[in-house]
């Protein structure tokens, strides 16, 4: 089993046309000082490494930091994290939160999923799934079978829509994902974009 790193996954996924927040990685407090002219407040961190998987779990998250002093002191922190190797900094940006994924399971192959996403999914439990292949009506289907998703208007269904329609093609064409996790996707007016994600593959 190999896992890929945040960073690994979400150049994949970019890789494969889906829209990824733009984020940078950074490992010293002078690489960290140069990224922070270019973003714009307030920012995410959130703490990097190839054995490091659940970030909320481990405190591995800064949110709302709004100002350089802030941002100094959540690298610092983040950086004494057991087996962590840099920090990736995002803008943070506000929108409706989901969780998309594939699993591949041995008795239906690639299942889909769609569902709340966010630090409390698990706490929530809004998800539905579905084995591939799907048509669009059927991914519909589920996107409206969930609470959140019963709440979305055509536009915003639709930009899910595209979404689970690329992981669709992208089990059908890596059939060695053996999982793989979008949590959040974040949705407003302008787009639906990839905040995190994490893939497994056999």
């Amino acid at each position: 089993m190999k896992i890929f790193t945040e960073r690994e996954a979400e150049e994949f996924l970019s890789k494969n046309n889906f829209d990824i927040l733009e984020t940078f990685f950074v490992n010293k407090e002078k690489s960290l000082e140069e990224v922070l002219k270019k973003v714009s407040y307030p920012i995410v961190m959130k703490v990097s490494g190839k054995k490091i998987i659940h970030k909320n779990i481990i405190s591995g998250v800064k949110l709302n930091l709004e100002d350089y002093g802030s941002s100094i002191k959540a690298f610092n922190e983040l950086m004494k994290i057991q087996s962590a190797d840099g920090v990736l900094i995002q803008k943070q940006i506000k929108g409706k939160e989901f969780l998309l994924g594939l699993k591949k399971t041995p008795e239906f192959g690639h299942i889909l999923s769609f569902g709340y996403g966010g630090s409390s999914v698990e706490k929530v439990a809004d998800i539905s799934f579905r084995s591939i292949p799907l048509n669009e009506n059927e991914i519909i289907d589920m996107i409206k079978e969930t609470k959140v998703g019963e709440k979305l208007n055509s536009s915003e269904i639709n930009s899910i829509l595209n979404v689970l329609i690329k992981l669709q093609n992208l089990a059908n064409n890596n059939s060695d994902i053996f999982e793989l996790d979008i949590n959040p996707l974040i949705l407003n007016k302008e787009r639906a974009v990839v905040v995190d994600a994490r893939i497994a593959w056999e």
